[in-house]
């Protein structure tokens, strides 16, 4: 795929740059009025996973490859895809995560002139060696084995010419098809796609920059310095820019290429579990999700131990987000299914159409399961599993449960790959009581304690004065009390139905026996042998009478029994 040139104002080649931005756009959506039907973006309901059965557009692993067609922004956008079980069905999530990245290499020239421009020397001055075969090719980078002048070994992963501009183009234009699928379908109200392309591109833009990665490694490698199972390679500054990183070499196997001898010489059983309690704490105690590490970016060095790559895609928890993830955790893991359920209607956003009876009922049902088949279930599928039952009773959830749940899918597989025979649920639940030791140790660090006393000593210094306050207004009499937001509430709307009914009967009553006294009054106007006038009182409140009727038997809403 050939990557869009920019061009100068008033360059001829201006045209065919638009011409080729409405090409853009005819492929992608031709490729979305393909797959209108497929179940994706559709729910979970399951007539719609019928009807997507029967309808010939495409297969999943189709779905996947034309994603892959359209090049690196839906390659990143079908990875983050298979994090979100509330939009796509199930089985275009196992599809999209199988996608690979590989693609052909870009020339050893490019990469060369690439790299001298962003580093502002030539690759002489730099490098002893510099080998012009990458070690490994995806859709936004490549990267290469080097020599460096004092013969360190070093891995430099480079960013494809143009892959920026690339990705900019086609956010924008994603943008514009999210925006009107939100105003025009429900689907689109309900999940605001918007809202979570807004985070996608975001979480990509931040992947294209390689300081951002080179600080992420620093960080991870100081986090998990506990767990001398793991490791994560040094980025090497002086030759690290926004589209180059230069890091250390790491060499080693792939999880899922362990050789059977290498497993009855070495148990792989310490690293899996030193990687489990690793991202756990990394995700409850630091608030950092790498939403990534599937076996791809995992290495077993030579002196068995674990290394850990391309931390590009990390998504950062806020405090109070991390806490009720935190809770949710533990009360899945000990089977508690109510508390499940409130924790996730504090984490997501009621929707108009939330039905609570069916949600409680489905979490309760899916963590009794979860219970029973402890040692044969994975927290990953678990947490995937509360999104895809929240989106379908109404419950909008945030991305990050999406991504924590993905996380933690991808560190099953892993463990799995490398110890078939690790309890990963024993694993979880005995660690998340360090993880509670190592967040009471972080309350009690000095910048909390600080912020603390600055707050006990506001309210010692200013507490007497607001109480004296407090009671002087109320020996003057002055004391008030102000409910805001009581006129824009259901309670005062339910009031104004009720007194508009109730005089609304008045009224009719009252016409109605208006006319009753006035028929014994001989008149000089009759109709159909009564006083006028009378019969037109009581043909109004006949009238206002039957509207009360059928407005209280169409309008009132029933409450559910409970």
């Amino acid at each position: 795929m050939t990557e869009p040139s920019a061009s100068a104002p008033g360059d001829p080649s201006a045209a065919p740059h638009s011409e080729g931005a409405m090409e853009r756009r005819k492929q992608i959506m031709k490729f979305l009025f393909r797959y209108r039907r497929s179940g994706v973006f559709s729910g979970f309901s399951q007539d719609s996973l019928l009807q997507a059965a029967t309808v010939d557009d495409g297969t999943p692993d189709e779905f996947s490859r034309d994603l892959e067609a359209l090049g690196p922004t839906f390659i990143k956008l079908g990875q983050m895809l298979s994090t979100r079980p509330d939009i796509v069905p199930p089985a275009y999530a196992v599809a999209l995560e199988r996608m690979q990245e590989d693609v052909s290499p870009v020339p050893a020239e490019q990469i060369r002139l690439a790299l001298e421009a962003e580093l502002g020397v030539r690759l002489s001055k730099i490098f002893e060696d510099f080998d012009p075969e990458p070690l490994g090719t995806a859709s936004l980078a490549q990267v290469h084995r080097a020599v460096l002048r004092d013969g360190t070994v070093v891995a430099v992963k480079v960013q494809k010419p143009g892959v920026a501009q690339r990705l900019l183009s086609d956010l924008s234009m994603l943008r514009s098809i999210a925006g009107a699928a939100d105003r025009l379908t429900k689907v689109g109200r309900n999940l605001r796609f918007s809202d979570w392309l807004e985070e996608f591109g975001r979480t990509l833009v931040a992947e294209l920059d390689y300081v951002a990665e080179a600080e992420n490694l620093e960080r991870f490698a100081t986090h998990l310095k506990d767990h001398p199972e793991l490791l994560v390679p040094r980025p090497v500054w002086d030759l690290t820019r926004r589209r180059v990183l230069t890091m250390e070499l790491v060499q080693g196997v792939r999880v899922d290429q362990i050789s059977p001898l290498r497993r009855t010489e070495h148990s792989m059983l310490p690293l899996s579990a030193a990687l489990l309690r690793g991202y756990i704490d990394q995700i409850f105690v630091y608030g950092e999700i790498h939403a990534d590490p599937h076996p791809g970016n995992l290495r077993v060095t030579p002196d068995n131990r674990l290394a850990i790559f391309d931390l590009g895609m990390v998504a950062n928890v806020p405090p109070g987000q991390r806490e009720t993830l935190l809770k949710l955790l533990f009360a899945a893991v000990d089977g508690r299914g109510e508390q499940v359920a409130r924790e996730m209607l504090a984490l997501g956003t009621q929707l108009e159409d939330f039905d609570g009876e069916r949600f409680n009922r489905e979490i309760g049902q899916l963590i009794s399961r979860y219970s029973a088949h402890s040692a044969t279930s994975s927290e990953g599928r678990v947490v995937l599993d509360l999104v895809r039952i929240a989106m379908a009773c109404g419950l909008r959830t945030p991305p990050e449960l999406s991504m924590l749940g993905k996380a933690l899918l991808n560190l099953d597989t892993v463990c799995r790959a490398l110890s078939p025979e690790l309890d990963a649920k024993a694993v979880v639940e005995g660690h998340l009581q360090h993880v509670m030791r190592a967040r009471l140790r972080q309350s009690f660090s000095s910048p909390n304690m600080a912020s603390e006393l600055m707050d006990l000593q506001t309210l010692a210094r200013e507490g007497p004065r607001r109480v004296s306050d407090i009671l002087g207004l109320l020996s003057e009499n002055k004391m008030q009390v102000r409910i805001s937001g009581l006129e824009e509430s259901h309670l005062m709307e339910s009031l104004q139905k009720i007194a508009n009914r109730v005089a609304a009967g008045v009224v009719t009553a009252a016409l109605i026996l208006a006319s009753a006294l006035m028929m014994r009054i001989p008149t000089a106007s009759t109709l159909f042998g009564y006083p006028t006038i009378a019969l037109i009182l009581f043909f109004i409140g006949a009238v206002l009478g039957a509207s009360i009727v059928i407005s209280a038997l169409l309008g009132d809403r029933k409450v559910r029994s409970r």
